[in-house]
């Protein structure tokens, strides 16, 4: 089982920023396409944004998409995620997970992922 270890949650007013970390042991993350996803309560769990493996292609979800951006830093084995411009609707816990699959629309959905972390809560609000 991989282990993925995420952090960086908190709470913070609309308008301001984040920056989310996951970080793995035991494994390479840049041998592995990299998803970031949130839930809030009563939701299903909704596929924000992917990294690939090797190239680093990256996808957004529309709701993020010019707001949020993914990157890797392979020295730290770590994926970030910057969130800016944060809304009340982007509260919600996050996680990051690891899978084998091309990263897109189509494969980020939490099916496709084996691996996941124990999540981070991010709470927007004034």
């Amino acid at each position: 089982q991989l282990q993925l270890v995420e952090s960086g949650g908190g709470l913070v007013q609309p308008g301001g920023s984040l920056r989310l970390s996951c970080a793995a042991s035991r494994f390479t993350l840049d041998l592995y396409t990299i998803g970031w996803f949130r839930q809030a309560p009563g939701k299903e769990r909704e596929g924000v944004s992917c990294i690939s493996s090797s190239v680093g292609s990256t996808y957004y979800a529309d709701s993020v998409k010019g707001r949020f951006t993914i990157s890797r830093d392979n020295a730290k084995n770590t994926i970030y995620l910057q969130m800016n411009s944060l809304k009340p609707e982007d509260t919600a816990v996050y996680y990051c997970a690891a899978g084998r699959q091309a990263c897109g629309a189509v494969t980020t959905k939490a099916f496709f992922f084996a691996s996941w972390g124990q999540g981070t809560q991010v709470t927007v609000s004034s």
